[in-house]
């Protein structure tokens, strides 16, 4: 066999002697060379990097005045529906935009301009006030090392991206308004109101419903409304079916809420406020497409599947003089989705 002895392995630096009972030992290799990059070395590719940075956060504070142009051009008490689309689209771009800037800016900075250097430091004992004092040294580093102080178009174009890219939130939060109060607890329904069709607003007779139909149905002035038109509909609108009345099994109490197997829904979910649109009339379930929440109509459209907290509230109605379908008063409990007030 071939002589493979060429120096011991503790002066090459590998492992220790096997049997020996001495902890196997590894060279430390260190760190890798230090590759400089492109900024590094060339002006110019620097200069071209601090402004690609500098564009970066431009395109921040664009996406949030974008956000502002859509959140306050655009009216939604007479809106259409294309306009509605139009303020969707701007909102989620602006916003998009403005965080995805301030993002993708710092990463680059960080990638082409901040030093890049690995280095190692052994730990020490904690003693707080030189703990303190290298602390504040590390964050003079820090902050020289960005080169911050030195590189002013990015230092101020980051400190408009910072200052402009909350302002949406706050805009958001501030529309969600004060405590609801009692404003969720009434709609436009009361005594009288005639039951319409949406959206022609054409009134409904009884004679007019069929066995097994479903009407989408909001109250009789609603399309008149000129202000808070949106707001008033969402808390409204009804969903009106016709089942056998042998079907029905009302609570004690509710038994003249129904007018010959007519019956009147809330439309709006109580799990996130989607709208209950699909109603299965062999089954009498009504199932909303959000989260597939299904309520039964024969059972006062109790929650028989699906996330959702609770029954649809029902809408007491009549028939009037004319023979049109009326409310008899407001919903009973507030619509909508469960909140801490709800009671």
């Amino acid at each position: 066999m071939g002589d493979h002895s060429h120096g011991s392995p503790n002066t090459s630096g590998t492992v220790a002697t096997a049997g020996q009972g001495d902890e196997e030992k590894f060279q430390n290799p260190g760190l890798p060379p230090h590759r400089p990059r492109l900024a590094d070395t060339n002006p110019r590719a620097e200069k071209r990097a601090e402004r690609q940075v500098a564009s970066l956060f431009i395109v921040s504070i664009i996406g949030t005045i974008v956000f502002f142009i859509g959140y306050f051009s655009i009216h939604l008490d007479d809106a259409s529906i294309a306009e509605l689309r139009l303020q969707n689209i701007l909102l989620g771009l602006g916003t998009a935009f403005a965080m995805l800037g301030i993002g993708v800016g710092i990463v680059h900075w960080a990638k082409t301009l901040m030093p890049d250097h690995e280095i190692t430091e052994e730990r020490h004992e904690i003693r707080p006030e030189e703990d303190r004092v290298v602390a504040e040294k590390m964050v003079g580093d820090i902050i020289e090392e960005t080169g911050i102080k030195r590189r002013p178009l990015i230092r101020n174009t980051l400190l408009g991206a910072m200052v402009l890219a909350p302002l949406p939130a706050i805009a958001v939060f501030r529309d969600l308004g004060p405590l609801p109060g009692n404003t969720l607890r009434h709609t436009m329904w009361k005594e009288g109101t005639r039951l319409v069709r949406d959206p022609s607003g054409t009134p409904i007779k009884a004679s007019d419903v069929t066995l097994g139909s479903a009407f989408h149905v909001i109250p009789d002035g609603l399309n008149d409304l000129h202000e808070h038109k949106l707001e008033e509909k969402a808390k409204a609108v009804v969903l009106l079916m016709r089942l056998n009345p042998e079907d029905l099994n009302p609570s004690p109490g509710r038994e003249d809420w129904a007018v010959d197997g007519i019956v009147a829904y809330s439309k709006i979910c109580t799990h996130v406020g989607c709208p209950v649109a699909l109603y299965e009339q062999q089954t009498h379930h009504l199932l909303c497409p959000c989260h597939q929440s299904t309520f039964d109509v024969t059972q006062e459209c109790k929650v028989i599947f699906g996330p959702a907290g609770h029954a649809l509230p029902q809408l007491p109605i009549e028939v009037d003089s004319e023979g049109y379908l009326v409310a008899q008063r407001d919903f009973e409990e507030p619509v909508g989705p469960s909140y801490w007030e709800r009671g």
